[in-house]
């Protein structure tokens, strides 16, 4: 969703109280030069077969049909940091040349050496000159260095993203999970600020914002001390002491919630590195309590809106994009193996609302086809699929102009839901394990702005539509209270009225994961007139022509 500066602010509040595809690997693959130009190189004849952490080391093990030539015999293995292309890393091992071949080489582990998010590939001497000879590879099981594993906290799919610290409320709806956003330029500052805390990374120093931490440090706590499992998202606001972590191309005057991550200079990207491992660590048990689920940027096709960057190619924007998700995803798994870490989409599956922005069909599916080029791991889906427009108040009956029960759909919502989830269970999408990824709609809501009923039954709908489809995770409801300046659009989603006071939803959500549940949607399905058990087991798809129900 598109969240208003109020809500963002209101996220700050909140921790004050607390702290009192199908597109499958090709033979061709896409490079981009310095100037963001795309290209097409032609098929590379080595393949990494694997790359993985066994014991302090790095095992990458490659094989070829047709053994390029060289001038001396050897394969050479480059580590490049992410934004160095071709032969400009460090060769960190060599082997002899034929038609397969091993590398074992150092992690590294915490050190100015450390290769645990750096990407391999193979070279040969030839002419004098060194020569690519394989696509880019990733390590695929940071997971075996890890070293603060805990045990999660999986207890159900309800959940909400907070507008106020009210464990009472929350207790109340029986919500398992909470949803909340951490600005990185708001954490670090520099060693000038009093109580700053020091973090020494990969032999570097850096600085923690010892007020803002401490307000997420009472906010994660809580969640631990309440029994809430706690999915953070990861923002990169503008500050001064973050002004590395913004990407060059998104330096401009453009302004908005989050921008697109450093992963184009060395300074930030180094940055990155420390900041992901720092917040892994502090937030795998212990003190604090444990973030269980990271989502790496909020709605990223938004390029406009969420993760701004001045370019409009979609190849150099989803390939920035994976850089950054491939530093806190080896990160985060390096030090907690049971974490899980998701990507972020937004609901305009085949249809953009902003023209500046790109679809998130086509983003998603550019997504796997880097994750899987350069090494496939168990990344998750996250997604805000609601209602087209935001506003539309029948959540069970979609407008044909937006919503389809098939692939082309210009909008995934709640009722056809199944259209993505179908989506990812191709074989070019599933897990390294041929699992379909974990998927969570880790943000949801409804407006009652024309009614309490039509929340009411569409919490009622949406709830049965994604507690029965094995593969959502979460089911995140957007704030439990309205916020005033969103209903000036008529988007009113609270499970409570400004003063407090509760709409017909809070009971109706109360009701969804327990005894009463069928009770409620027996309730709702007499509102909209169908039965919702039928809707959702037939995958039953209504639609209508316009704004009006009976249309």
């Amino acid at each position: 969703m598109k969240k208003s500066t109020s809500v963002i602010k209101k996220i700050v509040a909140i921790v004050t109280m607390a702290a009192t595809i199908a597109c499958g690997v090709k033979t061709a693959h896409v490079v981009t030069d310095n100037a963001g130009v795309i290209s097409e190189a032609a098929g590379r004849p080595v393949k990494f077969n694997s790359c993985v952490i066994q014991g302090g080391n790095i095992v990458a093990n490659v094989s070829c049909s047709s053994v390029p030539a060289s001038d001396d015999g050897l394969f050479y293995l480059y580590a490049d940091e992410v934004y160095q292309d071709g032969t400009t890393g460090k060769v960190v091992a060599t082997a002899q040349r034929g038609t397969s071949a091993t590398f074992s080489f150092p992690l590294g582990y915490n050190s100015a050496e450390s290769n645990l998010s750096r990407k391999f590939l193979v070279a040969v001497k030839s002419g004098g000159s060194m020569i690519q000879v394989s696509d880019e590879h990733y390590i695929t099981n940071p997971e075996g260095n890890a070293y603060k594993t805990v045990a999660r906290n999986d207890h159900g799919i309800k959940g909400i993203l907070p507008t106020n610290a009210d464990a009472a409320t929350f207790k109340d709806l029986g919500v398992a999970q909470m949803v909340y956003n951490l600005y990185m330029g708001d954490i670090v500052c520099d060693a000038t600020v009093p109580g700053a805390i020091l973090f020494n990374y990969n032999g570097t120093d850096y600085y923690f914002n010892p007020t803002t931490l401490g307000q997420y440090d009472a906010f994660v706590r809580w969640c631990h001390l309440s029994g809430f499992q706690l999915t953070m998202t990861i923002l990169n606001n503008k500050t001064a002491a973050g002004a590395d972590l913004i990407h060059p191309l998104a330096r401009d005057s453009h302004v908005c919630p989050g921008y697109a991550m450093n992963t184009k200079e060395d300074g930030g990207t180094q940055h990155l590195k420390a900041i992901a491992a720092f917040l892994a660590m502090r937030y795998s048990g212990g003190a604090y309590g444990t973030i269980d689920n990271w989502v790496i940027g909020n709605e990223v096709n938004a390029r406009t809106e969420w993760y701004y960057m001045s370019s409009t190619n979609l190849e150099l924007n989803v390939s920035e994009y994976v850089k950054a998700f491939r530093i806190f995803y080896n990160e985060i798994k390096a030090v907690n193996a049971n974490a899980k870490v998701y990507n972020s989409i937004d609901q305009e599956w085949q249809r953009k609302s902003n023209p500046g922005c790109s679809l998130s069909k086509d983003f998603l599916d550019r997504f796997n086809y880097y994750m899987t080029r350069e090494g496939n791991v168990d990344w998750g889906l996250s997604i805000h699929p609601y209602n087209a427009p935001l506003y539309d108040p029948y959540t069970w009956k979609q407008q044909s102009q937006y919503v389809s029960n098939n692939v082309t759909s210009k909008y995934i919502t709640m009722e056809n839901l199944y259209v993505l989830t179908d989506y990812m269970c191709q074989s070019s999408f599933l897990s390294p394990t041929g699992k379909v990824r974990d998927i969570s709609l880790s943000e949801i809501g409804f407006t009652s702005d024309f009614g309490e009923e039509w929340q009411a039954a569409s919490v009622a709908y949406a709830y049965t539509m994604a507690s029965t489809n094995p593969y959502i995770k979460s089911f995140i409801l957007f704030r439990e209270t309205d916020d005033a300046h969103e209903m000036e659009s008529h988007i009113a989603q609270g499970l409570k009225n400004l003063d407090g006071t509760h709409k017909m939803a809070y009971d109706y959500y109360k009701a969804m994961g327990t005894n009463q549940q069928q009770t409620y949607v027996a309730k709702a399905s007499a509102i909209i007139g169908y039965d919702i058990n039928s809707l959702v087991a037939n995958r039953t798809f209504l639609s209508r022509n316009g704004w009006f129900l009976n249309d």
